[in-house]
């Protein structure tokens, strides 16, 4: 039996070309909502600039992958950490504003 990232991992695989638009759509969409958590609601300067460094990078970073062209296997953890980072700091930042 696979496990999920195997599985997730091959079909990105197979549909490389599909995924390349939605991916980039997916990413770029959810590091805005976390930038304009982040601006809104950041109890510190210092580390409200962290947080935005860090969202834009990891956005524009996958962006910049994705032209580099490089193997799957580098692509596919470079998205899951765009995506999971960019999410945390909505949670994080959600959590603050409320």
């Amino acid at each position: 039996m696979k496990s999920l990232y195997q599985q997730a991992i091959k079909d990105f695989n197979e549909n490389y070309i599909l995924y390349i638009p939605l991916t980039i759509i997916l990413q770029s969409c959810i590091g805005s909502i976390a930038a304009m958590y982040i601006l809104m609601n950041s109890p510190n300067e210092a580390f409200k600039f962290f947080e935005l460094t860090l969202c834009v990078v990891l956005a524009m970073g996958y962006n910049a992958v994705i032209f580099a062209q490089p193997k799957i296997k580098i692509i596919f953890p470079i998205l899951l950490a765009s995506i999971t980072i960019n999410i945390l700091l909505i949670i994080i930042n959600v959590y603050q504003l409320s």
